[in-house]
């Protein structure tokens, strides 16, 4: 695999861990209000995107919202999938 193909992978691992790190920081801001500021409404606009297909099909229950523990399961599922695709199929390095 070339160099490009590796530094695709490791872009698309990146962009999946940056996510999940974004979701976890959009879940610690729903459980502690007093942490909620500006910058919480661009992690807000970053992740509900992607929340809301997911809560069409998983509405909440009982006021917990389970498209979100299983859209966080999912990217890190995938991010995983993705770091051990890249590495069994050529030399890269995702760390």
């Amino acid at each position: 695999m070339s160099s490009l193909s590796c530094a695709a992978w490791e872009v698309v691992y990146w962009a999946l861990r940056l996510f999940w790190i974004a979701m976890l920081l959009y879940a610690l801001v729903s459980w502690v209000p007093s942490l909620q500021g500006r910058w919480s409404s661009y992690v807000a606009r970053f992740v509900e995107p992607v929340l809301m297909p997911v809560r069409r099909i998983i509405p909440p229950i009982g006021g917990l919202d389970l498209s979100f523990i299983v859209l966080i399961v999912l990217v890190g599922y995938l991010m995983s999938y993705v770091q051990s695709f890249a590495y069994s199929s050529s030399f890269c390095w995702i760390r």
